[in-house]
């Protein structure tokens, strides 16, 4: 029984040698075939998630930027807005002051129009009763006198009467 054990004990260091020399050659054959792609993969993946986290970033600041350009380009077009509304404004100003200057000068060409026609119908009007009082005075004066007044006498008569009635007639 004693041999028993003794044989047991070799082949138990016999298969433990077995076993490390085959643990030992599998790690060298994974070394070989698994473990370099495995770390390359695991590599090519860190870079790649490196790479999207720097993409994303990138990305961000240029959205950004973007936003930053739309805001500023909103910004520009209210002020464009409100300086197209502040010169219709002031145009619109410019065309009622022209107008209305217009106006002015028309209502005053028509003022003194109408202020010409009164004065040429007042002159027309005098014009026409110094021609009536003129020949009243002269038949007047023929039949008070009895007799007949030569042109010189009568136009000296009737500058006189008239200059009467222009002295009453403005006062």
């Amino acid at each position: 029984m004693l041999s028993h054990l003794v044989v047991a004990q070799s082949l138990y260091f016999g298969d433990s040698l077995f076993y490390i020399v085959c643990f030992i050659l599998l790690m060298w054959l994974i070394k070989i075939f698994a473990w370099k792609p495995i770390t390359k993969m695991m590599s090519d993946r860190a870079d790649k998630i490196s790479n999207d986290i720097d993409s994303a970033e990138k990305s961000r600041t240029d959205a950004a930027a973007l936003v930053a350009k739309r805001q500023t380009a909103l910004n520009a077009s209210h002020a464009e807005a409100a300086e197209i509304v502040q010169t219709a404004k002031s145009n619109g100003q410019e065309q009622r002051d022209q107008i209305m200057a217009q106006a002015q000068a028309d209502v005053q060409s028509l003022k003194t129009s109408a202020q010409k026609d009164i004065d040429q119908e007042r002159e027309d009007a005098l014009s026409h009763a110094k021609n009536d009082v003129a020949s009243l005075s002269i038949e007047i004066a023929s039949k008070i006198i009895q007799r007949e007044l030569n042109a010189d006498d009568q136009k000296a008569l009737i500058d006189s009467y008239i200059e009467g009635l222009g002295k009453q007639h403005e006062s």
